[in-house]
């Protein structure tokens, strides 16, 4: 059973999982990092501008992108895969493979991301923000060279934090054939009986997102520059 044959294809739907997982996340973080970014700055004490329009303006774009975003972390991730699959296919041509797991992914991914970069921002001191808009800096330079700049540290845990869960939701994926070692492990371990390979793969997931952890925990640490030694 465990011939070259085997390995080989648990050595590239490893690949593939990295693959679906990396990519998914630049994506979800494309659109996930503006959203917390406009979640953050329409919020009631966000960056608003003190005009009544805009006031007016930013509570009703917070409202909604917050229920938005409440409405889709809402839906389990195998519902959701199943809602996009006219999406998806109208989107790469087909519903199943590792391209197709990518669009679902994304998706589900984006809003989770926008609460942890909302979360993450919302952690900078006050002090330093009054201090920027003190010196006249707009919302832009605050946004950027403020708040970013002093929330990296708390957005690379985010970005750990959301690679784990993508990668456990291109897991999920193997139910539609999503590729990657998911796949391997309902192809094989569910509906074969290979006990062995269900083990092997399940082991080979967790060893990435450890890989994953620990990759963004130093990386965290080596920006954060309230830690020493």
């Amino acid at each position: 059973m465990w011939d070259n044959a085997t390995i080989m294809m648990l050595v590239k739907e490893t690949g593939t999982t990295l693959f679906i997982t990396l990519t998914s996340t630049v994506f979800a973080y494309a659109l996930g990092l503006p959203l917390g970014i406009l979640l953050v700055v329409t919020a009631k004490d966000g960056l608003r501008p003190n005009a009544a329009v805009y006031k007016i303006l930013n509570a009703v774009v917070y409202k909604v992108l917050d229920a938005l975003v409440n409405v889709v972390r809402s839906v389990p991730f195998l519902i959701l895969l199943m809602l996009l699959i006219p999406f998806t296919r109208l989107v790469v041509g087909k519903s199943y493979g590792a391209a197709a797991t990518i669009v679902p992914l994304t998706i589900a991914a984006a809003p989770f991301i926008a609460r942890l970069v909302e979360s993450s921002l919302l952690e900078v001191d006050k002090g330093v923000i009054e201090a920027a808009q003190s010196m006249g800096a707009g919302r832009g330079t605050i946004v950027w060279k403020v708040l970013l700049a002093e929330a990296r540290p708390s957005l690379i845990v985010g970005a750990t934090i959301a690679l784990g869960t993508i990668l456990g939701y291109s897991a999920m994926a193997g139910v539609v054939g999503g590729g990657g070692l998911g796949d391997v492990a309902i192809r094989y371990g569910y509906y074969r009986y290979q006990a062995d390979i269900m083990i092997v793969t399940v082991v080979l997931l967790i060893i990435l997102v450890q890989v994953l952890q620990v990759i963004g925990t130093k990386l965290s640490k080596k920006l954060d520059k309230r830690i020493t030694g």
